[in-house]
């Protein structure tokens, strides 16, 4: 019975453990203070305890239950970055994207500057060398020397000294002087003079025709040409384009100018084109560019009426009939040269 009570004893005194946890075997020391205490408080009925300190263990307990998982600890740092692996093959090429729209096409660019005048030309070719003058006539022959007299005939003797040669006779009179092969200096001077008038005129005949080329269409009549741009521009615009090439805008003084500019007006498919002539110096008094007044016209029934009053231009149409037109409106432009 006393065994009994001790092993409850020492039972008691033992801490409670969680499941899985270790046993831990308290110091003697702490079982005897225990039992002590205990013994303090005797229980009812019972015997009598005894010093346990002679005592024997008692049989060790079952394990315990394992107590439930705590809560999870603070996050670790980061561990450092591992190497950078290899740079992976490359992938297929894509298939090439459609091909794309094409843009508009640019307006025609408005032809160069006039060039520069060119050189001045060679001279002329020099006249041929006048005829030599007539010589004049050969001076006398000397008079002979007197003969040696006539020895014995007997063998021939040495041959005498040279007699002494006689007087150069007087020297001829000079010829005249003959007559210079060159022409006269000013006459020269105005044949050089008008030559280099002609070089130049061909030159600028010349430069005049290849600026004309730079237009795509053009009509002739006598001796004006007239071509066309291609593209449409206000009035301004289109006289800097002529005056730029070396022409001006049309300037028709017959039936037979307006008629070219209407068959070219046709080719072209446009609808009208502008004349050089305004009224901008005075309302209703058409001129040139330099001012005079028209010799020809071809006005549109009702026209000019100078619509909404700002009408200082003049437009031709595809059946040759003029109109006054706003200047800031954009028709074909047309150069005359």
């Amino acid at each position: 019975m006393a065994l009994l009570l001790l092993s409850v004893l020492v039972l008691l005194t033992q801490p409670p453990r969680s499941r899985g946890a270790e046993v831990t075997i308290l110091p003697q020391k702490h079982l005897i203070d225990a039992c002590t205490l205990v013994m303090c408080s005797p229980v009812e009925n019972g015997l009598p305890g005894r010093d346990g300190r002679d005592g024997r263990d008692g049989p060790r307990g079952e394990k315990g239950d394992p107590g439930s998982p705590g809560a999870p600890g603070p996050r670790g740092m980061p561990g450092p970055a591992g190497p950078v692996g290899p740079k992976g093959d490359n992938g297929p090429a894509g298939e090439p994207g459609p091909k794309g729209d094409l843009g508009p096409r640019g307006e025609v660019g408005a032809p160069g500057m006039q060039g520069s005048a060119g050189t001045r030309g060679l001279p002329g070719i020099k006249g041929d060398k006048g005829a030599p003058g007539e010589r004049g006539a050969p001076g006398s022959a000397g008079a002979a020397g007197p003969a040696g007299p006539l020895g014995p005939q007997g063998p021939p003797g040495a041959r005498g000294p040279p007699g002494l040669k006689g007087d150069r006779g007087a020297p001829g009179e000079r010829g005249a002087k003959g007559e210079s092969g060159l022409p006269d200096i000013a006459a020269l001077r105005r044949q050089v003079e008008a030559l280099q008038g002609q070089v130049g005129r061909l030159q600028g005949a010349f430069l005049q025709c290849k600026k004309v080329e730079l237009f795509p269409n053009g009509r002739g009549v006598g001796q004006k040409v007239f071509k066309s741009a291609g593209f449409e521009k206000t009035f301004q615009e289109a006289e800097q384009v002529c005056t730029q090439a070396g022409g001006q805008l049309p300037s028709p003084r017959s039936a037979a100018e307006n008629e070219a500019l209407q068959h070219l007006l046709e080719a072209e498919n446009k609808g009208a084109a502008f004349l050089s002539m305004t009224d901008s110096q005075t309302e209703g008094r058409f001129t040139y560019p330099g001012g005079e007044p028209l010799v020809y016209s071809n006005w549109a029934p009702g026209e000019p009426n100078n619509d909404r009053g700002n009408e200082n231009c003049v437009e031709i149409f595809t059946n040759g009939k003029w109109n006054d037109k706003s200047c800031g409106e954009k028709r074909l432009v047309i150069c005359e040269f």
